[in-house]
């Protein structure tokens, strides 16, 4: 096993971690303290025809809309919140499954792969992903939902699940590679202590 990339690796996501943890704060600081329009975009109106008069091109063309982006000039506290929460979950899941990975890592460069405690944090760290990505992106969507609600309450709120939840798959892959590494450093063990 090559130790050198073991450890740039290690310590390369523990700086990334560290980075999209600032990036987590300086976000909500920066959101918080600004005074500036909240906008979010809604696919509530799309495939709506768009006005005759409107239409690009010439006669018998028609065009649809796909997305509609909706600003508050002056939100309200809840509105600022909502549009913090379409932003913060990824950033804030992005910085602990990194720590996660780089705590694994150490543990890796410390006692070896086919250890306890890496299949403990490898575990550690699929549940995580498993149940930190469908999270991450109920909050996301449903801030939105609602913030795109409280500007035009036709386009009503409500749950909805945003993002790439690929990565259910690769941290379900995790935790079976962590249950298979633990069985086999304790069959490692009995066959030791056996011998």
């Amino acid at each position: 096993m090559n130790t050198r990339l073991t450890r740039t690796l290690g310590a390369l996501t523990a700086v990334l971690a560290v980075l999209f943890g600032l990036a987590f704060l300086g976000t909500a600081a920066t959101h918080m303290l600004d005074d500036g329009a909240v906008c979010v975009e809604t696919d509530f109106w799309h495939n709506a025809r768009l006005a005759s008069d409107r239409t690009p091109g010439g006669p018998g063309v028609t065009a649809t809309s796909s997305t509609t982006r909706l600003c508050q000039e002056d939100p309200s506290a809840a509105q600022r919140a909502a549009d913090l929460g379409g932003e913060l979950p990824w950033l804030l899941f992005a910085a602990v499954a990194l720590f996660l990975f780089s705590r694994m890592m150490k543990a890796v460069v410390e006692q070896g792969p086919f250890t306890r405690a890496v299949a403990r944090r490898l575990s550690v760290l699929g549940w995580f992903v498993t149940a930190g990505t469908p999270l991450a992106g109920l909050v996301v969507g449903w801030s939105q939902s609602w913030l795109a609600g409280s500007m035009d309450p036709v386009v009503g709120s409500g749950p909805e699940v945003v993002g790439a939840q690929e990565f259910i798959l690769a941290g379900l892959a995790a935790v079976v590679m962590g249950k298979i590494m633990t069985e086999g450093v304790r069959m490692r063990e009995d066959l030791e202590g056996t011998i």
